[in-house]
């Protein structure tokens, strides 16, 4: 991140008094970054570049004192462990600006950064011992029926009591959130950033801004944070439940992070499959809140873009059918959205001091760990494995004639038969749940059986053995 910091004005309202901007340049290259009132007559502008070498800027602003101030600086090489932003790779992968693959194990805990310090720490200490590269938040304050405390710092100048200026962000709430991305860019985890929600519960208002402040809090936030690489976008969590944004809102806002983030980060919107228009070009990967982990299949295919599902059930014993889900259903979930080419997202409701999906804290549950398995499994297999169907009620990754995996989640099977592609195979039978990798003895040609231990949560790997 290269970030250029300048005095300016105190009086009236900076933040939207004062207009600033930067133009980079390198060769044919060139990108323009809005700056950011940080308070205290503190203005910033940060930059992500996109190339190694020398580049230039020059800055405009309404403020004569601001305007027109140019330099240079080079940008190195990337530290071991930076791999750039993520990106959509062939339509249904994912991958880093280095070429590397990314393979999405998400968790939901949308209001961590709003806990006391100590539960702050607590959930970095978790995420850092977990099998998780992404995690989804909340920018705004999150009310539910689950003991949402009040927050200790508001994200615009006011209180509840009197009401809040919308037109003035606080720069200390932000830079709270903005701690708590470097935090997570450290441990190479993605934030996943929510914009907005429909999870106000008529506290706040912060869910019925008007337009002109819904524009004006994303440029903020945008301007603030895009220039970080672990960023992703979500405009909404849940936009169905929010009938006052119609359609063309979202457009406009998705038009504005668009036209804001040079960093060209990964944008969404989280909805049913049918709540919204994901063909859109300003949207590059779909999100959905579904509990049917078979949707992300039929949405990669119909929009040609990657699936992935936001919310789909958390493992828990609250009272409300998708918080209480069994770990093995929960584990299911992941496996079953993972195998059919989407990806799919964990979440943990059990009733207690906190609930991680909504306060971090600590995990409890029993599906973590054999998702970091799941994780280990994915990584292995090729860059190039996509959904190939189902196969006698079996969901299927596959390379053909090279590398199949095959997830038959609760059903329990004694056997399955295959006929593969010239070539020997090697089979390998895995109990998801126990996290073992049983290797078959000897090699498998043309058509053959395989004899399973007629359990559920099995799944079956086999790749061609390279004479």
């Amino acid at each position: 991140m290269f970030e250029l910091v300048l005095d300016g004005p105190t009086e009236g309202n900076p933040f939207t008094d004062v207009r600033l901007s930067a133009r980079f340049r390198q060769g044919l290259l060139e990108a323009e970054a809005e700056g950011f009132y940080d308070g205290g007559g503190i203005y910033r502008i940060r930059f992500m570049p996109s190339s190694t070498g020398a580049w230039t800027y020059e800055t405009s602003s309404s403020c004569p004192g601001m305007d027109g101030i140019a330099g240079e600086f080079v940008c190195t090489a990337a530290l071991p462990g930076n791999r750039g932003p993520v990106r959509v790779k062939d339509n249904v992968h994912f991958q880093h600006a280095d070429g590397t693959k990314f393979i999405p194990v998400g968790t939901a805990c949308r209001s961590w950064h709003l806990q006391s310090g100590e539960r702050q720490q607590r959930t970095l200490d978790t995420l850092r011992r977990s099998p998780f590269n992404r995690v989804s938040m909340c920018v705004l304050p999150h009310r539910s029926a689950f003991g949402d405390c009040e927050p200790e710092i508001y994200p615009f100048a006011g209180t509840p009591e009197r009401g809040f200026d919308f037109s003035r962000p606080n720069p200390g709430y932000f830079a709270r959130l903005e701690q708590k991305v470097r935090d997570l860019a450290k441990m190479n985890i993605e934030a996943d950033l929510v914009l907005f929600h429909p999870h106000d519960e008529e506290r706040w208002g912060f869910d019925r801004m008007s337009a002109d402040d819904d524009e004006r809090y994303v440029r903020y936030v945008v301007a603030r944070l895009g220039a970080y690489r672990n960023v992703w976008w979500t405009l909404a969590e849940d936009s169905g439940a929010m009938p006052h944004k119609t359609e063309e809102m979202w457009r406009r806002l998705f038009l504005t992070v668009e036209e804001c983030d040079c960093g060209r980060h990964l944008r969404s919107i989280q909805g049913g499959p049918a709540g919204y228009d994901f063909g859109a070009p300003w949207v590059t990967h779909v999100s959905l809140r579904h509990d049917d982990v078979r949707a992300v299949s039929d949405c990669t295919r119909h929009f040609g873009k990657p699936a992935i599902l936001g919310d789909c059930g958390c493992e828990g014993n609250l009272d409300a059918k998708e918080y209480s889900l069994t770990p093995e259903d929960m584990l299911f979930r992941l496996w079953e959205g993972h195998v059919r080419g989407g990806y799919a997202t964990h979440g943990e409701t059990y009733d207690g001091e906190a609930l991680w999906s909504l306060h971090g804290g600590r995990l409890y549950g029993k599906s973590a760990e054999r998702i970091r398995f799941m994780r280990r499994i994915l990584e292995e297999a090729p860059d190039e494995a996509v959904y190939g169907g189902e196969r006698l009620d079996a969901a299927m990754l596959e390379v053909s004639g090279e590398y199949y995996l095959q997830y038959f989640g609760p059903h329990r099977f004694s056997f399955r038969e295959f006929a593969l592609p010239e070539g020997s195979y090697e089979v390998d039978v895995i109990d998801t749940w126990n996290m073992t990798v049983a290797s078959l003895e000897g090699k498998f040609t043309g058509r053959f059986r395989v004899d399973l231990p007629a359990k559920p949560y099995y799944a079956l790997r086999i790749r061609k053995v390279n004479e």
